[in-house]
């Protein structure tokens, strides 16, 4: 079984990356309540996570942790990953964590932080921990030890936190499918859409601890689209493991991604003059979307791949929205964090202030033929000194005629670069990345 240490972007922390087990996590739960702690008396960590069976063992070692630093301890159970965020500024705690490895298989498993306003913990608190993991564990007397207690209502909270955001939305009269993921949004978002007055049908909502992300969810959407077709449903929606992601199907059970919510939440509120700036997208959004932004004047910038680099950018901006093709996608005016039950909820008021159909909202903006192929190599430092490549990709540039794009971006947990060209002509898209994929293949070997 294979346990990362996942820092505050899910997927690399800046705290440092160990083996997860549990002598770790029981450290690192006691270096969290050292150094969160510290000279607050009344102190209390909230701790959630997805439906994983690993899930369970780790819980009790962060909870054995913490409270042996002196720090009470909140259990919310399996909850989705933005309800932690979520959870942590409405109780006042000073962190929440989330018990998750969001869309990957149930043997991984990972850990979160969030900060007492939500978003990720300070950089400096990240430091503090990384160096208190690094002292001999010393546990407070008996009569300091931190107190262990549920709270009970955290499902109904959140719930009524997601239906706050879109206060004036009725879905009457819609079929909606949800697919979730046999994961943490299991027994929130179908009740989410209910209380609203959809028609639900649910699907993959059955966890047993092993059955997350297995050929369901966002990152396999095929099921929910057999269904929405089968049925005559008025859409679909489908979350990942830890339910921070959301893609959509419309009534043809053709897929809409990240990027084509992204542009439909965006021209709904520039429509209502409550756009704030533009939209903060990544390397990997497609050029589709910048330029149907572009065309109704709207500011697109990319950030690194990372939901973490997307909010340091809307940070920096002053912007509200932005987001990943994968789906997920943060309303800062609506939450604090990407959160795939309230960017679907702002995705169907959209929808009913337009009177229109999905499937007629994402019409706008056309999605641009991209290929992608990862190169394996050690030598990745090649990538920018290696003349015969740097003419290739120059090329590879002009043939695209100014209506395309490439992008080399080596993965930061694996020896592969990802190699994408995209541009308007499918086959010329196609054969230009297998071109490009030969030269990174021989500068990077």
């Amino acid at each position: 079984m294979t346990h990362k240490y996942f820092g505050t972007d899910g997927v690399r922390g800046t705290v440092g990356q160990w083996p997860v087990t549990p002598d770790f996590v029981l450290r690192l739960g006691w270096a969290a309540g050292r150094v969160l702690g510290e000279g607050m008396e009344g102190a209390r960590i909230l701790i959630g996570k997805d439906t994983r069976i690993s899930g369970y063992m780790f819980e009790s070692a962060l909870e054995a942790g913490i409270s042996a630093a002196g720090v009470d301890v909140r259990l919310l159970g399996p909850m989705p990953t933005p309800a932690i965020a979520y959870l942590t500024h409405t109780f006042r705690a000073r962190a929440g964590i989330v018990i998750s490895a969001s869309h990957n298989a149930y043997t991984d498993n990972g850990i979160k932080f969030f900060g007492p306003d939500g978003r990720k913990l300070r950089d400096d608190l990240e430091s503090e921990i990384e160096t208190m993991l690094e002292r001999d564990m010393e546990v407070v007397s008996a009569h300091q030890l931190g107190k262990v207690g549920r709270i009970v209502d955290a499902r109904g909270r959140y719930i009524e936190f997601c239906k706050s955001t879109v206060p004036q939305l009725n879905l009457s009269g819609l079929r909606i499918v949800v697919d979730c993921a046999n994961g943490a949004a299991y027994n929130t978002t179908p009740d989410v859409l209910e209380e609203l007055g959809a028609e639900v049908i649910t699907l993959f909502a059955e966890p047993d601890g092993f059955n997350i992300n297995q050929g369901c969810g966002s990152t396999a959407p095929e099921a929910l689209q057999e269904q929405v077709r089968a049925l005559r449903a008025d859409l679909g929606i489908a979350l990942d493991g830890d339910a921070d992601r959301v893609i959509m199907v419309d009534d043809q059970g053709e897929l809409v991604d990240g990027d084509q919510l992204l542009y439909i939440l965006a021209m709904d509120r520039r429509a209502r003059g409550e756009l704030a700036g533009g939209v903060v997208g990544t390397q990997m959004s497609n050029l589709g979307l910048a330029l149907a932004l572009s065309d109704q004047d709207i500011p697109f910038d990319r950030s690194k791949v990372g939901d973490r680099y997307v909010l340091e950018m809307m940070d920096q901006h002053g912007w509200y929205l932005g987001g990943e093709s994968s789906g997920h996608i943060v309303c800062l005016d609506r939450t604090c964090t990407g959160d795939g039950t309230v960017s679907a909820l702002q995705v169907l008021a959209a929808l009913e202030r337009r009177q229109c159909t999905l499937r007629e909202a994402a019409a706008g903006m056309r999605k641009m033929p991209q290929s992608m192929i990862n190169v394996r190599g050690a030598n990745r430092a090649g990538l920018n000194s290696d003349e015969r490549l740097s003419r290739t990709i120059d090329d590879v540039e002009q043939r695209l005629a100014g209506r395309g794009r490439v992008l080399l971006r080596p993965s930061g947990t694996e020896p592969v670069v990802r190699v994408m060209v995209e541009g308007e002509d499918a086959g010329l898209v196609e054969s230009l990345c297998g071109e490009l994929a030969q030269e990174v293949e021989r500068a990077i070997a």
